[in-house]
């Protein structure tokens, strides 16, 4: 299946020296997810609403400055391979190119409305986030928004008594610690980057200057009443109906009896399902390879795995290497980013490195996961391996062509 019939020739276009501010206010569209930069008809990158959140720069930078290199892809592109380059990179926006020109998007939202009805056969147990990463009504607004920050969620469930009682979303938080700071009446912040409904609160009266006030308020303050939750053994194809639904991107997974929260699944997991092989080879994925003088996929692969075992009885579930090749140069040789997303039984760690030629850039990558995995830092949630029946499931209809 190929995303021909699901691109959309409709997408947000910015050039580099357009102010964040203006890119801001086009974020108003709860829709959109990403933007297109551009230097005149020449692609830049894009730039994600999640990514403009977790920024700290001034309005009046501007927009090239914060351009992400994504990859690009192609009309006939598969949607699998285009589920992995959206988890490779971190983006669920993808430009579509044609003679090297911005032709369109693909969305994260158009590939899982595509394979909507191929999804029954997998369930919330093969695929959810297992550890809870959450809140407190009574924490505060700055270390919920640390929280989010830290994990690189998007997402953090209040829990109150082992009952999930609100949802804080990190573009209503920074909404509200940013905008908030210039307003003279209480009341609720703007709407920029609610992805979800249900009331907030607000009413705080004056809060000009007070930006470190509003650090310290409690997060029932500006938190959603709505949770929206599913069943361990829900299928995936309600999961994306009701994310669909009601708007939002992710939900608080309970246990088949009783209300007691157990996990996360959002929008990106479900994605990550489609990424899954039957075998265990590919559980790592590598975009960029022909950068790679002097290595191979296998030596790549057991560079992930040695870096695992250094620390104990650790098991790789994926690992997903991004290669980026940029214009400048040292001696001939290109500057390189290199991404890497490892999944493991123990949790999930992400790093970037750049350096002079990919291997390098590889290892300065490889090299901070490795401190990260020796302090024992997480980002994001643990997973499970998918054992070969749940496997099974989910490709049975992409052999099935």
């Amino acid at each position: 299946m190929d995303i021909s019939t699901i691109l959309s020739t409709k997408f947000t276009e910015f050039d580099i020296g357009a102010p964040l501010s203006k890119v801001a206010g086009a974020f108003e569209n709860h829709e959109l997810d990403a933007v297109v930069v551009t230097d005149g008809d020449t692609y830049r990158g894009v730039l994600s609403r999640r990514q403009l959140a977790s920024s700290s720069n001034q309005p009046s930078a501007k927009v090239g400055s914060q351009a992400q290199h994504v990859p690009t892809v192609e009309r006939t592109a598969d949607v699998r391979e285009v589920a992995r380059l959206m988890i490779g990179s971190g983006v669920k926006t993808l430009p579509v190119l044609d003679d090297g020109r911005v032709v369109g998007v693909v969305t994260g939202d158009s590939v899982l409305a595509a394979v909507q009805s191929f999804l029954g056969g997998v369930t919330v147990a093969d695929a959810y986030s297992e550890q809870l990463v959450s809140a407190t009504p009574e924490t505060t607004v700055g270390k919920a928004l640390n929280t989010l920050r830290e994990g690189r969620i998007a997402h953090l469930p209040v829990i109150d008594d082992g009952e999930a009682v609100g949802m804080v979303s990190l573009y209503d938080v920074v909404e509200f610690t940013t905008r908030g700071g210039t307003k003279s009446q209480g009341g609720s912040p703007g709407d920029f980057g609610n992805r979800g409904g249900g009331a907030r609160h607000g009413g705080f009266g004056a809060r000009e200057g007070d930006a470190d006030r509003m650090l310290d308020i409690p997060v029932t303050n500006l938190m959603s009443d709505t949770v929206e939750t599913v069943r361990l053994s829900a299928s995936l194809e309600h999961v994306v109906e009701t994310m669909f639904d009601r708007e939002i991107s992710s939900l608080v997974v309970l246990a088949d009896s009783g209300d007691e929260p157990v996990g996360m699944i959002t929008k990106t997991d479900v994605l990550e399902a489609l990424t899954w092989e039957q075998d265990d080879r590919n559980a790592v994925q590598v975009f960029g390879l022909d950068l790679l003088e002097g290595m191979d996929y296998d030596q790549v692969s057991a560079l992930m795995e040695n870096m695992a075992s250094k620390y104990g009885a650790m098991d790789v579930i994926k690992a997903s290497i991004e290669l980026h090749e940029h214009k400048e140069q040292s001696r001939g040789v290109p500057l390189v980013l290199a991404r890497i997303r490892l999944v493991t039984d123990r949790g999930y760690f992400t790093a970037d490195g750049e350096g002079y030629g990919a291997a390098h850039a590889l290892r300065l990558a490889a090299n901070k996961v490795e401190r990260q995995i020796l302090k024992g830092k997480t980002y994001g949630q643990s997973k499970k391996r998918p054992e070969n029946r749940e496997q099974e499931a989910l490709y049975g209809w992409w052999l099935g062509g």
